[in-house]
């Protein structure tokens, strides 16, 4: 099976004062297309820094990580950011909504930001809003709507773009019991309607529960039995020489 999004060997560390920590310890994984996985273990493990790295947020040291055969490493910063922004959507625990931001002003700022002509912007804002249940809240401030209610809006902005990948860092951490029940129902749903590929990081057993499969995280490495290791013989995801690997662990 193809994979979407494909790491080999991946290493990252952090300078604190004159010690060096590491944060990813040779990760290698291979997600496929349309799967919703779950990134679980303590924090500190390294959970976050993956998604990062993954995503192409943050720099890593050392190994490959491709994401629909493209590595976001060899690309220019402008590059990434337009590639981010047109092909993956973003779930923050904190939501990250602009204040001063209507809903739909909220959700049609990414298609803005790459260029969408404005009134087509606000179509697909309002479109995304009504599949997440909001088409009654589009006016509101975010400070008017609940914290179910912010956390469809995030979902909304993620999803507007209709991109490939979702990366979701503990999208239910501020949540009650029954709210992350609802936002899981509804991403469970899109996930199976549109067949968006969707990375979640988190400590809840009820997220995990949902999800296709698990990766389990300790001290920086995946715990073997539930990676799912790429093919080591993948040209996709072993560079041919030593600069190939190089230029992926160093982003322009």
């Amino acid at each position: 099976m193809t994979s979407i999004i494909e790491a080999q060997d991946v290493h990252k560390h952090y300078v604190m004062g004159e010690e060096e920590v590491p944060a990813l310890q040779g990760i290698t994984l291979a997600i496929a297309p349309g799967e919703m996985v779950a990134v679980m273990g303590p924090s500190g493990c390294g959970k976050t820094t993956l998604l990062n790295c993954l995503s192409g947020l943050d720099r890593f040291d050392a190994g490959t990580v491709r994401i629909a055969g493209q590595s976001l490493a060899r690309m220019s910063d402008r590059q990434r950011t337009t590639y981010r922004a047109r092909q993956m959507g973003f779930i923050f625990q904190t939501f990250n909504l602009l204040p001063v931001l209507s809903a739909v002003e909220n959700v049609e700022l990414p298609l803005l930001v790459t260029g969408t002509p404005t009134g087509q912007a606000r179509q697909r804002a309002c479109e995304a809003l009504s599949q997440v249940g909001l088409q009654d809240r589009m006016s509101h401030l975010p400070a008017q709507l609940s914290g179910g209610q912010q956390q469809r809006v995030t979902l909304a902005r993620a999803l507007v773009n209709q991109p490939a990948i979702v990366w979701a860092d503990e999208p239910t951490g501020n949540l009650d019991e029954d709210t992350s029940e609802e936002i899981l129902e509804l991403l469970r749903n899109l996930n199976q309607e549109l067949g968006q590929t969707l990375v979640i990081v988190t400590h809840d057993s009820l997220v995990s529960e949902r999800c296709d499969w698990i990766v389990r995280m300790q001290n920086g490495r995946i715990v073997p039995a539930d990676a799912r290791a790429a093919p080591a013989t993948a040209p996709a995801t072993a560079p041919a020489t030593a600069q190939d690997a190089a230029a992926d662990a160093a982003p322009a």
